[in-house]
């Protein structure tokens, strides 16, 4: 069994702080939380019949550790962990290598109106065959590719919701979701009660679970609200655009997740736009703004001078990768 792990759709949360490694104290009760959210998983999969069970970090928040509580973690479970970055989502997928996938923590997509709801990264929203996806989705496809289904997920009243393509998976809703900074909590003891029970329906029914597969060539999209922007495409070549969302057609799913990733880098120079407001307000707001544009040219003469090296790439030391970075 495989186990990827987001932090939005915890049990017990409602402050976005809680899985945000920038904000130490509140992330530290979002750790705990997810380590016993996972660990009331790994008890139901034992329960199921699992042998062998390992967790792999699809959130991201910045840690270069993981965010599950390697102490606390049940030892029944260990962490999936590689010497080299990877990408959780593609990287991994190989053919028997796991008999199923469970999701906890997860979230709905952007524009669901659910707790910190997101596709990927903050204002992308991902289209597969004319259907917006969400991260929970990105996982069935990747791991149907070999004939792996995804049988339990945990998240919000929302992703619920965007999951009802999805009607052979065990679901548990761990809170309902009021706005995207704000949630209405359930019984954190009744939820993991919840989770253990899903988890172990969902290994006694694994022969019913249901492979999910693209139709190919996939007609896959980007569409992005602010903070992303994807103006930028507006005369890109190969590309179609039009009022945020840009398209284009791959063979399978490989090509459209590497597309859309590209398209994503893209958009998230939006972001900027909201660096320079913040720059703006400050008291010395156009001292700093005259100095980033001064700072620009002097690169760009520099540069053309030969008076500019980039700095020496230092190789980073040894240490273990997780998943999500």
């Amino acid at each position: 069994m495989l186990i990827y792990h987001d932090m939005e759709g915890l049990s017990g949360e409602d402050d976005w702080r809680m899985f945000s490694f920038s904000h130490p104290e509140q992330y530290a009760v979002g750790r705990e939380l997810l380590t016993a959210d996972i660990n009331a998983v790994v008890e139901g999969l034992v329960r199921g019949g699992a042998s062998l069970i390992k967790v792999v970090d699809a959130h991201g928040s910045g840690n270069q550790e993981p965010d599950v509580l390697m102490d606390k973690l049940d030892k029944r479970a260990s962490m999936f962990s590689r010497d080299t970055p990877f990408r959780q989502y593609v990287d991994i997928v190989e053919a028997n290598s796991f008999d199923a996938i469970v999701c906890v923590g997860m979230h709905a997509k952007t524009g669901s109106g659910g707790f910190a709801s997101h596709t990927f990264t903050l204002g992308m929203d991902i289209i597969m065959n004319d259907r917006s996806i969400t991260e929970t989705e990105l996982v069935g496809y990747s791991w149907g590719r070999v004939g792996v289904p995804v049988v339990m997920v945990s998240g919000d009243d929302k992703l619920a919701n965007d999951l009802k393509v999805m009607p052979w998976i065990e679901y548990v809703t761990v809170k309902k979701a009021t706005s995207a900074s704000t949630a209405e909590l359930r019984p954190v003891a009744e939820a993991r009660m919840d989770l253990t029970a899903a988890a172990e329906r969902a290994l006694r029914k694994l022969g019913t679970m249901q492979v999910m597969k693209l139709k190919e060539p996939v007609q896959a999209a980007l569409r992005v609200v602010a903070p992303a922007s994807l103006d930028r495409l507006k005369n890109f070549p190969g590309i179609t655009y039009q009022d945020q969302m840009a398209r284009f057609t791959a063979p399978d799913f490989g090509k459209a997740y590497d597309g859309v990733i590209a398209l994503i880098s893209v958009a998230t120079a939006g972001y900027m736009s909201v660096t320079t407001e913040v720059v703006k307000r400050q008291p010395n707001g156009k001292e700093l703004q005259l100095e980033i544009g001064d700072a620009l040219n002097m690169r760009w003469l520099d540069v053309e001078s030969g008076r500019w090296k980039p700095e020496p790439v230092v190789p980073a030391a040894p240490r273990k990768y997780y998943g999500a970075r």
